[in-house]
């Protein structure tokens, strides 16, 4: 289906006829149109357009205004203060663009003629290690960025850099081969995500305590790494099944927060091992980099460290080994030419951003990175405690993120439950129900700040009945749903003839403005945007349901059909928009 115009487009257009009509010589003059308070749209463009051609405003607005042939979609126009323009649309035309959009599977939201293929680096867990509140924004930003732009119709391959090599993975398989049998499992039955996490611990503590006090086993392990490196194969045998008993912990800490992780998608620091000599190479003889007391650098005019000399990305050390730099800029060399990527996108914690500002200038200098392929770091800020600082437990210890989660679903489960015997949900209910909404809270609470910005964890508040979070959202949903169970014989049937209620219009004119804020999310990397209109959306339905019967006092049937109608629409946006995020939407609770 073709997309759905927005009223504004609309609207856009017809001011831009009046303008060329008017003054011939400003026809691509922009309208300048936004939402406004004083009516349904305000344009502002006029006065700029006054001043290039030496006018008076108010007078050139009147002139546009009376050039505006009649038309069913503007109910008047009024010029005020220096120029501006006030316009207020039909309710008809309110209702018929509704129409068209509830007529559309995607409720009108075009797909971006101009889509290509963006690959998301995000969720990157470390192998034997677990995973902490730190994990949790790039898992939940990236995710929704993933649903948003494959939604716009962009080609979206997603990958999770896990941190699976390095130093540390001598001293691990080392002691795995004097000690063989710390990673059995005990029984045959499939291992929970919780003992391959307690099994890889125990084994990390060890063998680091083993590392720290005896010098012979420090020499043994340092030599492993020697032979991981080198790709020996009862190393690499040994350095999988590490990776292998992760994996179990990671997928199982995803499926809590409800994310779908599959395993073509997880590729590590291992994955580039190949590519790490032949980069630097190209790097070398580019000129890109160049040798400095041993090591590969690049360097940049405007970074420089405290002592005011010149910081360079060190791509290779003096003694041969390969920094992190090194393999992000081969991971960059194989989304571009091997999975032909046209937007790189990096969901990584703001402290990294000097990090990727150097290895995307090394990438465009060395042709990787152009006007056609452009990389971006989607940079985040910091969890923190209520206190405003960095989020600890009482012993300073950094929160794991599974705590995290279960307590999530345990206070959102109580939620639920003072409420459940009103609506009569199963204990079966009550339990997926407290799932849905106490991970959806969380994953709400990250998105409905923008990414930048550090914001507090503070669960109390993430699963409250009030105010902006998602649980207000899912019960705006269900409520919705429940209207349909009490309509009877009533059907939601879009009536443009009948006038609206100042409610109706403005829950009317907020529904339309779904495909422009989607596509905006998509454009900027901004899901928080998406966030605000869907909490927007639901307190303007709260409005309308406490002002416009749907049901009871029963009014006129076109009416409630009407109404009827403009819920259906509402729950559809909805649920649509929640599902964008992450977040499910349950039809009782």
């Amino acid at each position: 289906m073709a997309s759905v115009p927005s009223l504004a487009s609309t609207v856009q257009q017809r001011l831009a006829d009046g303008l060329s009509a008017a003054l011939p010589d400003a026809a691509s003059a922009d309208p300048l149109l936004r939402r406004s308070d004083r009516a349904d749209f305000q344009a502002n463009g006029i006065l700029a357009l006054a001043k290039q051609l030496k006018g008076n405003p108010r007078e050139l607005a009147t002139k546009v205004v009376e050039a505006i042939p009649a038309n069913d979609v503007l109910k008047e126009i009024e010029v005020s203060g220096p120029g501006f323009l006030n316009i207020t649309v039909t309710d008809a035309a309110i209702i018929d663009t509704l129409a068209a959009r509830a007529a559309d599977a995607r409720l009108g939201v075009p797909f971006n003629e101009s889509a290509g293929t963006t690959v998301i680096d995000y969720a990157q867990p470390n192998v034997a290690k677990e995973m902490h509140v730190g994990h949790l924004r790039s898992a939940v930003i990236g995710a929704a960025m993933v649903e948003i732009l494959e939604f716009t119709g962009e080609t979206v391959v997603r990958r999770h850099h896990i941190g699976d090599w390095g130093t540390q993975f001598g001293m691990l398989i080392q002691y795995l081969i004097e000690h063989p049998h710390e990673l059995d499992h005990s029984s045959e039955a499939e291992v929970s995500g919780e003992e391959a996490m307690s099994n890889l611990n125990r084994l990390y503590k060890a063998s680091r305590a083993l590392f720290d006090s005896d010098e012979e086993f420090k020499t043994r392990a340092r030599a492993r790494v020697v032979d991981l490196q080198a790709g020996d194969e009862e190393t690499l045998a040994l350095w999988q099944r590490f990776v292998d008993e992760s994996k179990i912990y990671f997928y199982s800490v995803f499926d809590k927060l409800d994310m779908d992780i599959r395993d073509a998608d997880v590729v590590g620091e291992s994955g580039y091992n190949d590519m790490l000599v032949e980069t630097c190479r190209i790097l070398e003889e580019s000129g890109v980099a160049v040798r400095s007391e041993g090591a590969l650098c690049v360097f940049f005019d405007d970074v420089k460290g405290p002592d005011g000399n010149p910081t360079p990305l060190i791509v290779q050390k003096s003694d041969g080994g390969f920094g992190y730099a090194a393999t992000d800029l081969s991971a960059i060399r194989d989304r571009v030419q091997n999975l032909k990527a046209t937007s790189l996108l990096y969901v990584v914690d703001a402290r990294q951003s000097l990090h990727f500002k150097m290895v995307f200038e090394t990438a465009r200098r060395a042709g990787w990175l152009n006007d056609e392929v452009k990389a971006v770091q989607l940079a985040f800020g910091t969890v923190l405690g209520k206190d405003g600082k960095p989020f600890k437990t009482r012993e300073g210890e950094t929160v794991r993120l599974v705590d995290l989660l279960d307590e999530a679903v345990d206070r959102a489960t109580a939620v639920v439950r003072e409420k459940a015997e009103k609506v009569g949900l199963t204990e079966t209910e009550i339990v997926e129900n407290g799932q849905y909404v106490g991970i959806g809270a969380v994953k709400y609470a990250d998105l409905s700040t923008s990414a930048a910005r550090d914001y507090k964890f503070d669960l109390d508040q993430m699963v409250s009945l009030n105010g902006d979070t998602s649980v207000y959202l899912q019960y705006a949903y269900a409520r919705i749903k429940s209207i349909f169970g009490k309509a009877g014989d009533r059907t939601p049937v879009a009536h443009p003839e009948l006038e609206l209620a100042p409610a109706e219009r403005a829950l009317g004119l907020h529904l339309d403005q779904f495909a422009e804020t989607v596509s905006e999310a998509a454009t900027e990397y901004a899901p928080h945007k998406l966030t605000a209109y869907l909490y927007q959306l639901a307190s303007l339905y709260t409005t309308f349901y406490d002002q416009c019967p749907v049901i009871k006092p029963e009014p006129a049937k076109e009416v409630a059909e009407n109404r009827l109608f403009l819920c259906d629409l509402t729950a559809r946006t909805l649920h649509q928009g929640m599902a964008l995020l992450g977040i499910r939407t349950p039809e009782r609770l």
